[in-house]
């Protein structure tokens, strides 16, 4: 989301404390296209990717899951920085696959039309290239789309072109493979229960829906959007709805995720409460892998 304030309430940017060890980012150029176009390449000469066919490491995936406006991106594009990880916004592919079938004019309820449309995108996620507020570039079919896919039109459909079965199902081979063995922040709604179940971490942030419905507002201002309160209130509360009650992928709590309310905390608060988490939890798995060297040398 666009800087608010300077004062580090959720929404404002974070100061770049860039961890050591972190990945060059730009270096990283392209990897969602790349695992996307594989994914079509492979969808034609074999069978579909299931997880019996193929084991993921995904313990070093840090799962982010929310509702819309609970400060997810925010907060995981900081993370992001000080634990030197890839970000991953898994939400932007939906919002492309959304504004792409509009632009298309298929529509909501065309369950086979949208997975096309998810099948054959090419949907390309980017470090950031301009500093408007953006978390990272997201392009379609070569145009930066990155601010409109956040339009309210997108707002009020992306959550039932999601819903549909088979525009997930085209969509989550391309994010597990992305998060095979990666450190990698992953942010969405169903990424520690559907995505990434064995995630190493898993996190839920949550707010209430009037403080969510303050944040989009401000957001949406900033960037000279039209509309009221009241407005963002309610599409936030349908999608709540929506997300929640659809059948495939619900947006629920894993069992083992650890819960974030984030009303009234700075990112600052927020992102240090789970860094610490990540950097134990990292640091045991690298220990365990020193222990198996030790005895294999």
């Amino acid at each position: 989301h666009p800087a608010s304030a300077a004062s580090g309430e959720l929404g404002a940017t974070v100061p770049r404390r860039r961890a050591p060890d972190a990945l060059d980012l730009p270096d990283r150029r392209g990897i969602v296209r790349a695992a996307h176009n594989r994914e079509k390449r492979m969808a034609q000469t074999e069978a579909p990717v299931t997880e019996e066919r193929t084991a993921r490491d995904l313990r070093w995936v840090v799962a982010i899951d929310g509702p819309g406006a609970a400060g997810k991106s925010t907060v995981a594009r900081a993370l992001a920085e000080r634990v030197g990880a890839l970000l991953f916004d898994t939400g932007a592919l939906y919002r492309a696959v959304t504004l792409a079938a509009a632009r298309a004019g298929i529509r909501g309820e065309d369950a086979e039309g949208l997975a096309g449309v998810a099948q054959t995108a090419e949907i390309d996620l980017r470090p950031p290239s301009l500093h408007d507020g953006r978390q990272a570039d997201v392009l379609l079919n070569g145009e930066d789309v990155t601010w409109a896919i956040r339009a309210p039109a997108v707002d009020g459909a992306v959550s039932a072109v999601s819903a549909h079965p088979a525009v997930r199902q085209a969509l989550l081979p391309m994010q597990r493979r992305i998060a095979d063995g990666e450190r990698v922040i992953m942010v969405g709604r169903d990424i520690g229960t559907v995505v990434a179940p064995d995630a190493g971490i898993k996190i839920y942030l949550d707010a209430s829906p009037e403080e969510r419905a303050r944040r989009r507002f401000a957001e949406l201002r900033e960037r000279g959007v039209g509309t009221s309160f009241d407005a963002v209130l309610r599409d936030l509360e349908a999608r709540d709805a929506s997300d929640s009650e659809r059948p495939t992928a619900p947006l629920a709590v894993a069992g083992d995720a650890v819960s974030i309310a984030t009303d009234g905390r700075t990112v600052d608060e927020i992102v240090a409460e789970i860094e610490g988490l990540v950097r134990d939890r990292w640091l045991s798995f690298d220990e365990v892998g020193d222990e198996i060297d030790a005895e294999s040398g």
